[in-house]
C-alpha cells in the first residue's frame, strides 16, 4: 500500500481485522474472509504469508484453499505462498524453551507428531493461567506440488527465503 498499490488484507479472525481497520485508507482495506472461499473481486496478486496454510483438520481444505486462490486471480495474476521448510523445522526442532517478554515467562514446547508440528505456549499474566496450542501440517514442497497439480495451478518458481534465494531442501528456511 505504501508503494501505491490498492491492497485488501484478509483474515478469518474478526478481532485481527478489527484491529487492522485502524490503518485503512482509500487504497487499503481489511476484510474478514475464509481463505477456502474464492474472493468475489479478482486480484492481480494474492499473498498467503507467514505459514498461514496447513492449519485445517481436513486435508481437502488445503486443496480448497489453493483452488480459491486460483479462482481469486485475474487472468494473468499470480500467487505467492510463503511456507516454512517443514523438514528443516523438524530436523532443528527445539523441544522446549523459556522466553521472558515484558516480565512474563513463556514456557514453550514443540513436537512433531502424525505429520504435524505442535507448539504449546503456557504462561501466567496477572494471576491468570494461559495455554495455547498451535498445530500446523508439516507440508513439503512435494506436497505443495501435488496439491497444485490437483488444483490446476502452474508452479512458476520456488525460493528458499524472503530474499528469493534458491531453495535447498536441507538448508532453506522457507
Amino acid at each position: 500500500n505504501q508503494l501505491g498499490y490498492d491492497v485488501t488484507g484478509a483474515d478469518l479472525s474478526a478481532n485481527s481485522i478489527a484491529a487492522a481497520k485502524a490503518f485503512e485508507n482509500e487504497k487499503l482495506r481489511f476484510v474478514v474472509h475464509d481463505m477456502r472461499e474464492a474472493c468475489v473481486q479478482k486480484y492481480d496478486a494474492v499473498f498467503n504469508l507467514f505459514t498461514s496454510f496447513g492449519y485445517f483438520d481436513n486435508d481437502q481444505d488445503n486443496l480448497k484453499t489453493l483452488v480459491a486462490i486460483k479462482d481469486s486471480l485475474t487472468e494473468y495474476g499470480f500467487a505467492v505462498i510463503d511456507f516454512m521448510n517443514a523438514q528443516k523445522v523438524i530436523d532443528n526442532l527445539v523441544p522446549s524453551e523459556v522466553k521472558i517478554v515484558d516480565n512474563i515467562t513463556f514456557n514453550i514446547t514443540r513436537k512433531y507428531e502424525n505429520g504435524h508440528i505442535f507448539k504449546d505456549i503456557k504462561f501466567e499474566d496477572q494471576g491468570q493461567q494461559f495455554h495455547y496450542t498451535e498445530k500446523v501440517q508439516a507440508l513439503t514442497l512435494k506436497d505443495f506440488e501435488t496439491m497444485m497439480e490437483q488444483a490446476g495451478i502452474f508452479l512458476l518458481d520456488t525460493f528458499g527465503d524472503h530474499k528469493l534465494k534458491k531453495f535447498y531442501a536441507n538448508e532453506s528456511d522457507r
